[in-house]
């Protein structure tokens, strides 16, 4: 359950929602400073934190503003020139202050979408891809979106799917959407938007447009496609798993194996005649 509330802390709720953390602050503690994930996990720190501390701003203008309207309100606003600076003022600084939190909300949507595809290429290329791969050349190899169905990720949304009641809901504040379950529960195993919906475009899985996005939010369900798609990977996970482990292994070996023995003479060779 995302324990954070977006009327407040709009940044972490954000990151709550999409990535799957609930402290914010704490994202870039897994990775060594210089690693590239630990650039993009820092920045998704600083625009969650700039998101809340303008969402701040623009309340406490709000309410400043509230208390110029009150007199205007009752009557008191006498029209006079000097009467309207102080509401000028206040409808300037809020604009103003509502331009720059929406720009922060943009930032923060591209610093994690740069941060999920980073992780996404980062495990993808510690995977062996077989049946993936076979998928991926069935389903539009080669596009901008591939990122989001790499590695593992498509087999999680789709056993997500299959395990839950999934859909996908929109935030009725800022509009971004992410995923729930029937108890307002992140998808266990955890599954992406963007993976899901690619997987809707490539025709694994249907998306209920009959219900609200926001509330109950649009039901997922696995296609006839999705289906078959969906053993096929779970029959490929052992393949990878024993793949990886047999790379390992040699890798680990390798340091230790003598000179390689001399190649066997070929069975059709001839032997040389002595003059």
């Amino acid at each position: 359950m995302n324990a954070q509330n977006a009327t407040v802390r709009p940044g972490a709720d954000l990151v709550a929602e999409l990535l799957g953390v609930e402290d914010f602050w704490m994202l870039n503690i897994a990775y060594r400073p210089g690693e590239p994930l630990y650039g993009a996990a820092t920045r998704v720190i600083g625009a969650a934190h700039e998101l809340n501390e303008l969402h701040g701003r623009v309340a406490r203008a709000a309410q400043a503003a509230v208390e110029v309207l009150g007199p205007v309100s009752r009557g008191e606003f006498n029209g006079s020139a000097r009467s309207y600076v102080p509401l000028r003022s206040a409808v300037q600084q809020i604009g103003q202050l509502v331009s720059r939190q929406n720009e922060a909300h943009e930032q923060l949507n591209e610093s994690i979408f740069a941060y999920r595809q980073l992780l996404s290429e980062s495990n993808s290329s510690q995977v062996t891809q077989v049946k993936t791969h076979e998928l991926d050349n069935d389903h539009g190899a080669g596009r901008d979106d591939d990122w989001t169905v790499s590695g593992d990720l498509r087999l999680r949304a789709l056993e997500a799917v299959d395990a839950v009641e999934l859909r996908v809901r929109q935030s009725a504040i800022y509009g971004y959407s992410y995923l729930s379950d029937g108890t307002g529960q992140r998808p266990n195993p955890e599954a992406w938007p963007e993976t899901v919906q690619r997987l809707v475009a490539d025709g694994l899985l249907a998306q209920d447009t009959s219900e609200g996005l926001y509330r109950p939010g649009q039901l997922l369900s696995l296609t006839p496609q999705g289906e078959t798609a969906l053993r096929d990977l779970r029959t490929a996970a052992p393949r990878v798993s024993a793949a990886l482990s047999r790379s390992d292994a040699a890798a680990i070996s390798g340091s230790d194996v003598g000179p390689s023995p001399a190649p066997a003479t070929s069975p059709t060779a001839k032997p040389l005649r002595s003059r």
